[in-house]
């Protein structure tokens, strides 16, 4: 069994079983990658993949299980780089965030700002995408946080961490007839078409839940992960917008009013988390402190001692965090 070979596993299913693809990624050849799995194969004397002729088409149950323990030695070679990087590199490196579009453009811009300014020759990328993609990201290795809010039932390969809360805000034109409100009722609101976040972000969304308390149904016209999407839809007339408060900018969105809804839905509490068991660089701890000031690095390192998930949750369960 090689390492290159785990490698090749991994690739693949990255790839959605597309060995032509992962040979593409990888700088090398197709025949090369099918060698050396039908190899690793032989020698486990087990099928990782099921196929169709020569078209790879499911993993198998016990390819499954193999290829999870395969992500965690990687996981680990990767680690024992970054050990080294912290003692030979110690202001080098890269960072890799995946996180959602509200948060890449309201929460994160100047935490980006200062950590480049102290770091700059540490690399930062960002990848936005739906709680799913950024939770894939990070459970792969192809990220080193991820940050949101919804969804939190695909991030149990992580150690989530709470940062802050925030809340929602009704959006509306000037000339729409809740502008003058200063305070709206669930039932007022249920009397629009609604212009919100993609519903599917959680098993049952914040609103859904604050509509279901009081038996109605929101009525939902137009849904999008973009809040300035959403903003933009809003301006249309299309609808009643339902938008983190964190994203109405005074300034840009001065031709739109925004009524608090904390009344009416509950907060969500944004996370950051990476895979368990990964060795996090000084920056990287300097990098969570700045977005989320309680997480320090002796408070990260006793939650990731604590290795399940609900004693993490128990150990922030009177932490006070701020609102947004």
């Amino acid at each position: 069994m090689k390492l290159q070979q785990l490698r090749y596993i991994a690739e693949v299913v990255k790839h959605n079983l597309n060995v032509s693809a992962t040979a593409e990624n990888l700088y090398t050849s197709q025949p090369g990658i099918s060698k050396q799995v039908r190899m690793l194969e032989d020698e486990l004397g087990i099928q990782i993949f099921g196929r169709s002729g020569k078209h790879l088409t499911h993993v198998t149950p016990a390819g499954l299980q193999v290829i999870s323990i395969a992500n965690d030695i990687l996981g680990k070679v990767e680690s024992i780089k970054k050990v080294s990087e912290e003692y030979t590199k110690p202001d080098q490196g890269e960072l890799n965030i995946a996180t959602t579009d509200t948060q890449a453009r309201y929460a994160l811009p100047g935490i980006i700002r200062s950590f480049i300014e102290r770091y700059p020759k540490v690399n930062l990328h960002m990848h936005q995408g739906t709680p799913s993609q950024i939770s894939e990201q990070a459970a792969r290795g192809d990220a080193d946080f991820a940050i949101a809010t919804e969804a939190m039932h695909l991030y149990s390969d992580l150690v989530m961490l709470p940062c802050y809360h925030w809340n929602r805000s009704v959006v509306v034109p000037k000339t729409h007839p809740l502008a003058s409100s200063s305070k709206i009722s669930i039932e007022e609101l249920a009397r629009f078409p609604l212009v919100t976040y993609v519903f599917g972000f959680d098993r049952a969304s914040e609103i859904e839940k604050a509509f279901n308390r009081a038996n109605l149904e929101p009525r939902v016209v137009f849904s999008a992960t973009s809040a300035d999407v959403l903003k933009t839809y809003v301006r249309l007339g299309l609808g009643v917008g339902v938008i983190a408060s964190m994203a109405i900018d005074p300034v840009i969105d001065n031709d739109l009013v925004a009524i608090d809804a904390g009344h009416l839905f509950a907060h969500s509490t944004t996370k950051i988390g990476f895979r368990k068991g990964s060795f996090l660089r000084s920056y990287m701890y300097d990098f969570i402190e700045h977005f989320a000031p309680h997480l320090t690095r002796d408070v990260v390192e006793k939650a990731v001692a604590l290795r399940d998930s609900q004693l993490i949750e128990e150990m922030f369960a009177d932490k006070e965090l701020p609102m947004r």
